[in-house]
């Protein structure tokens, strides 16, 4: 008896083993295998593409899907690589920008940083002139990029010596040492000691650029167009998608205006109904620009303006003239933000969605909070959060810093916001 027992002990185990083996082939032979997903292709392939993520607290608050598109997840940090690879790609192929040359650039952060994370991937160099009251952690990444970086005091854009003015000098300083070194090249050294009545010993000293520079681009991105471009022809069409065609408003700052421009100018031509606003801080005129078609206040156009007026704490926006770029933008409204909104908003976002931003792309949800305020619950609003806090760090996200200027948060909630 004990045999038998045995012995059906081990049929039942075998024919419970073939059914599991039956039932598990039969799971497999419906699951459909995993489609390959090709990966991206180098650096420049992965920038784009971003989330359009849902903003819970700021949507809940305000009966409006309020939605930022995650420019900071781009690989060099924020919405500015895609300028970055736009104004490289066009000189490239324009013949402006040749590999191994120096693209120089004059910035607040943001773009200097993607352009310097972006100019290898071409073979390029960048040289950044950074104004020296900008968060040092800009220029400490910088350096660490691999980019060459003169700090300089900040004047008025008039001046020769504005950031930008100097970036422009030194692309055409980099375009004569190529152009001197091509020239050495076919001269006989010990025949020849002089070219231009310098030598080649005392012009290396008067550079910033090495003999064997390829020449040098100046990206511009204030007036080059290829910025607006790359919004038209990417960020722009990426919301549409994401959204299905179905948002009534877009809203953004502007320091450049090609962020803002590009993507106005792409949905109204999708949908002339979609509602564009600009948000500007504190010391720019574009505010005055769109609401009163000039870039003054009244009490400025009496002769009454400030000489050393108010600047914002917010970095790479807000500015007090005209730009190409900007030019492009449609815009139906503007609001004006100020520096203790955005601060403001940047912790009630890290500590109801755990969103670490920015001092720009804070600004940015005050204004899409300022839109659902002004045409109501039920609407879908887009903006763009431009960068992470993480290169905010020594200014915007330091408490110290903010209370030297009268900016410590203490808000519990929204009450910042009150109706205007």
């Amino acid at each position: 008896m004990a045999s038998v027992r045995v012995t059906g002990a081990v049929v039942a185990a075998t024919l419970s083993i073939a059914l599991l083996s039956y039932f598990l082939r039969k799971r497999r032979a419906h699951h459909k295998p995993l489609a390959p997903k090709n990966p991206k292709k180098g650096l420049i392939d992965a920038i784009g593409n971003t989330p359009l993520i849902r903003i819970n607290s700021l949507s809940e608050a305000t009966g409006c899907q309020i939605l930022g598109k995650a420019e900071f997840l781009n690989p060099g940090g924020s919405v500015k690589d895609r300028v970055a690879v736009k104004i490289i790609q066009e000189a490239l192929e324009s013949g402006q920008l040749a590999q191994g040359g120096v693209v120089t650039e004059g910035s607040a952060g943001s773009t200097a940083i993607s352009l310097a994370t972006v100019a290898p991937a071409y073979g390029c160099k960048c040289h950044v002139v950074i104004p020296d009251d900008a968060a040092i952690e800009k220029s400490q990444i910088l350096e660490a990029l691999g980019a060459t970086v003169e700090r300089v005091r900040p004047v008025s854009i008039t001046h020769r010596d504005h950031y930008v003015n100097i970036a422009r000098r030194r692309a055409l300083e980099a375009n004569e040492v190529a152009l001197r070194h091509k020239r050495v090249k076919h001269v006989d050294a010990n025949d020849v000691k002089q070219i231009n009545g310098n030598t080649s010993e005392v012009d290396e000293r008067s550079t910033v650029f090495s003999t064997d520079c390829k020449g040098g681009f100046f990206a511009d991105q204030f007036e080059n167009l290829a910025n607006y471009r790359a919004h038209y022809e990417g960020t722009g069409p990426e919301i549409w998608e994401q959204t299905g065609g179905k948002l009534h408003a877009f809203v953004a700052a502007a320091g450049t205006g090609g962020t803002v421009a590009g993507i106005s100018w792409f949905l109204k031509e999708k949908d002339p109904s979609i509602k564009c606003f600009l948000v500007d801080p504190p010391g720019s005129g574009l505010f005055n620009k769109v609401t009163r078609g000039v870039m003054y206040t009244k009490e400025e156009a009496e002769g009454r303006r400030l000489k050393n007026p108010f600047d914002t704490i917010t970095e790479g926006i807000g500015i007090n003239r005209l730009t190409e770029n900007f030019k492009m933008a449609e815009l139906d409204g503007a609001f004006r933000g100020t520096d203790m909104e955005a601060v403001e908003m940047s912790r009630f976002l890290l500590k109801n969605d755990g969103l670490f931003v920015g001092s720009s792309s804070a600004m940015n949800c005050v204004g899409a909070f300022r839109v659902a305020q002004l045409i109501g619950p039920g609407h879908t609003i887009v903006t763009i959060l431009c960068d992470n806090g993480m290169r905010h760090l020594s200014k915007f996200h330091n408490a110290r810093y903010l209370s030297q200027h009268g900016l410590t948060p203490s808000a519990t909630g929204l009450e910042f916001l009150r109706l205007k």
